[in-house]
């Protein structure tokens, strides 16, 4: 089989599960324990977010160990929101945002607790920083835009945002950064970013775990009542294994981000230049012909294209039957016969909306494996061809 879903979850770096399983078996006590089991489990934490800060350049009480990028988000969200004194409460986020944040704004929106602005995009998925600062009224206490979009792999103007809000310290800039983590570059210090999500499975980490940086000074309120672990903003019991996989497998994927970086972009135009020789299918954002993304547009390691009047589940399983495995928009929308809500706000039709798959692709993957995805979908589209616009 070639997975080619490493946006769902990419493969666990196999150090990583040597690492995770040896903690299982040996350090199994609760690291809020008093005893010396607990002292040396809890070390192992602090070790991890010591590990952790070091690699996102953050400090090591501003990191704080999630289950994940929907909790962090949530979190970083939610927890801005509850700790608000205003009376009324602004948001400012995007029409492409993952459903952990998109949903959680609709979820809050709908409670009556904000009042959201939901900036557009263009063609490519890119948000405008005009339109930031157009939306920005004497109530906003939050905007939060994605890094990377888990459909198309488009980058947003992160270190333009965070520029102009810094000219509104009331205002605090959440990232949703789990796309980007290990293929994009970030300045946690110089962007002016007040909270930015990771989970680990996408980086090639444990999957449950994943943390969220808190700027120093930024309060939260927490999601969960309970204990008073990681400053008593997320009470629960520490995951000792899935923290020190974490934090292994973020260490090894940012030694090794430029040459992955450079390696997977090779990648991608090679693909790029596959899909365009098949008539019936069409690149969204950043890679269509007309326009050659440069390497702070899109990220390098996602292709997304549609089959206008196909249905995408019909091409993931006809691929399926050939060994490949793709997915179609985000993996928490995958099983969703909606049209794209990404591609929709990117201003294409239904029928285009409707058809979209996402390959992405990692560590393992070489230019043969990109010359075999590329055949076998040319060849998918060709026996799919009679069929389509049927529904």
């Amino acid at each position: 089989m070639y997975y080619y879903d490493h946006c769902a979850s990419a493969p666990i770096h196999e150090t990583v599960l040597r690492t995770v399983t040896e903690l299982m078996e040996l350090h199994y006590a609760n690291a809020s324990s008093l005893h010396r089991s607990g002292a040396e489990a809890m070390k192992l934490v602090e070790r991890a977010r010591a590990g952790v800060a070091a690699v996102m350049g953050a400090k090591p009480g501003e990191v704080i160990f999630t289950s994940g990028g929907t909790e962090g988000n949530n979190l970083a969200i939610k927890g801005t929101v509850a700790k608000s004194s205003k009376s009324r409460k602004h948001v400012i986020s995007s029409a492409i945002e993952h459903a952990s944040v998109y949903q959680c704004l609709r979820q809050l929106e709908e409670q009556g607790i904000i009042e959201v602005s939901w900036l557009p995009v263009d063609c490519y998925g890119r948000v405008s920083v005009q339109d930031v600062e157009a939306a920005i009224s004497p109530d906003t206490i939050l905007v939060s835009v994605m890094h990377v979009n888990n459909e198309t792999g488009t980058v947003q103007p992160i270190r333009e945002i965070g520029a102009l809000l810094a000219g509104y310290p009331q205002i605090r800039f959440h990232v949703d950064g789990v796309q980007a983590i290990g293929k994009t570059a970030l300045n946690w210090n110089g962007w002016g970013i007040d909270l930015y999500t990771g989970s680990a499975h996408k980086f090639r980490g444990p999957k449950g775990v994943g943390f969220l940086l808190v700027r120093e000074g930024i309060a939260l309120s927490p999601l969960l009542a309970g204990g008073s672990q990681e400053q008593g903003v997320r009470g629960g019991t520490y995951n000792v294994p899935a923290i020190v996989g974490m934090a292994q497998a973020l260490r090894l994927a940012s030694e090794s981000m430029e040459r992955r970086r450079e390696t997977m972009y090779g990648l991608r135009s090679r693909l790029l230049g596959l899909v365009r020789n098949i008539p019936e299918l069409v690149v969204n954002g950043f890679g269509a012909e007309a326009h050659q993304e440069t390497q702070d547009e899109a990220a390098p390691h996602i292709v997304n294209v549609s089959y206008p009047g196909m249905r995408p589940e019909v091409l993931v399983h006809m691929l399926e039957k050939q060994g490949i495995l793709i997915s179609t928009q985000s993996a928490c929308s995958s099983k969703s016969l909606k049209p794209s809500r990404v591609l929709l706000a990117m201003g294409h039709k239904a029928e285009r909306a409707s058809g979209s798959i996402r390959v992405s692709f990692g560590d393992e993957h070489t230019e043969a494996d990109i010359d075999v995805l590329g055949e076998r979908l040319a060849m998918t589209v060709r026996k799919l061809k009679p069929l389509e616009g049927s529904r």
